[in-house]
């Protein structure tokens, strides 16, 4: 068996971070604009990435579930094991909760999701302003949680890498991988 993943997954992985990176920051920046077209013109390209994100992610746990990861580095205890499938379980949630309850909040406030101003989305929500309130806090709320997540696991990547000196991080880096596909 591989000790990297697949050159699918790894692309699949760094695509999927660089678009949550761009989402978290465009979506705290136009948070606090004031009501514009440029302000409307940035939450239609959020959404549009959100949708994006919740397809990739759909695919991605496809490819992992047919696909079987590298196993973890001999040095982890099984107790680490089991924290490091937690704080991946807890990502691919979040990847999967945040732009459902982005899509939720649109529905909810009247703000029919149109991906990429072609496909109108159906409202998952009949129009109600005080669910669309909610939604929004729970919606900035996973967003704080998967930052929080997404910062222990580089922190954990760096750790293994600059610390126990083992091959966490470089199995996941785009210039190496023992699969084409």
């Amino acid at each position: 068996m591989s000790t990297h993943y697949t050159a699918t997954a790894k692309s699949l992985h760094w695509l999927m971070a660089l678009l949550i990176f761009g989402l978290l920051a465009l979506g705290f920046y136009m948070s606090d604009l004031p009501l514009s077209p440029e302000k409307l013109q940035f939450y239609s390209w959020h959404k549009w990435a959100g949708v994006t994100v919740f397809l990739l992610v759909w695919l991605r746990l496809f490819w992992r579930v047919t696909h079987r990861p590298p196993a973890f580095a001999a040095s982890l205890s099984a107790k680490q094991q089991a924290l490091a499938h937690l704080g991946h379980l807890a990502l691919y949630l979040l990847m999967v909760a945040i732009p459902l309850s982005g899509w939720l909040m649109s529905s909810a406030k009247g703000v029919q999701t149109v991906w990429f101003g072609v496909l109108p989305l159906p409202d998952l929500l009949g129009r109600d302003k005080a669910l669309g309130a909610q939604l929004a806090d729970l919606h900035s709320a996973l967003n704080i949680g998967l930052l929080v997540l997404i910062g222990g696991h580089a922190a954990m990547a760096l750790l293994h890498h600059l610390v126990h000196k083992d091959d966490t991080l470089r199995r996941m880096l785009p210039a190496r991988s023992d699969s084409t596909t």
